[in-house]
């Protein structure tokens, strides 16, 4: 993960109100306590994934003007209270730092190395704790969007299971908005677009996601998605 972020779409995908409201619904059975996130953005996950479970919430954000928009939104009262954000990596951190529960939101494709990042992450957890990864879906997916924001790569189960960092257990791995896969399929094949339009986000998040997730992804066992969510335990 470089310094300055080169991806334009958190802006974009930041009025994805019914994806996160999804994803998050999915994430928060494993969510509590100490909450680090990293690669945080502009912080537009916290207001959806902070639950009345968790009581601390670190943000780390390795690109200043983005790490500066998290803490005037914390300061003016717009992300819940006890919300703290760090210019950096996880390397920003105190290495006696422990949490809870350390998230990646689509941030993992972005780093070169995943399964060293993956690796320095777990020991900043405390036991019992949980890692959670949410990516991008299967490599065949791979596109000129995700060049464009700077992904290294699409993940599979076997993929992310190969990851597992030392210490820690992979406890669930699972797909989401089987729907989206094909409109993703649509763009690979068809449009081959480096940024979707407003319309077609419009057209993803408030028809496409609410199939998804009200039938969809459970008729295919959460095994079929354009995103995939897995979470390792560290004992």
């Amino acid at each position: 993960m470089t310094d300055r972020y080169i991806g334009t779409e958190l802006e974009v995908f930041s009025a994805a109100q019914n994806w996160k409201a999804y994803f998050s619904r999915a994430l928060t059975p494993f969510i509590r306590d100490r909450v680090l996130e990293v690669g945080a953005g502009i912080g537009t996950n916290i207001p959806y994934l902070r639950t009345s479970s968790v009581r601390e919430w670190t943000s780390v954000e390795p690109d200043a003007s983005l790490a500066s928009r998290i803490a005037e939104r914390a300061a003016n009262g717009h992300l819940p209270p006890g919300c703290r954000v760090l210019t950096g990596t996880i390397d920003a951190l105190d290495a006696a730092a422990r949490f809870d529960v350390i998230l990646y939101i689509d941030v993992l494709e972005h780093i070169a190395d995943d399964r060293e990042e993956l690796t320095r992450a777990a020991e900043h957890l405390a036991t019992g704790g949980n890692l959670v990864v949410l990516g991008p879906a299967h490599q065949f997916l791979f596109s000129p969007f995700d060049s464009a924001i700077g992904h290294f790569r699409r993940y599979s189960r076997s993929m992310l299971a190969t990851l597992s960092p030392p210490g820690c257990q992979l406890q669930s791995c699972f797909m989401l908005d089987s729907m989206g896969l094909f409109a993703s399929l649509a763009n690979r094949v068809l449009l081959n677009s480096s940024m979707p339009t407003e319309r077609q986000l419009a057209f993803w998040d408030k028809v496409l996601v609410p199939m998804s997730r009200i039938a969809v992804d459970r008729l295919t066992g959460y095994k079929i998605g354009k995103s995939i969510v897995a979470v390792w335990q560290r004992h």
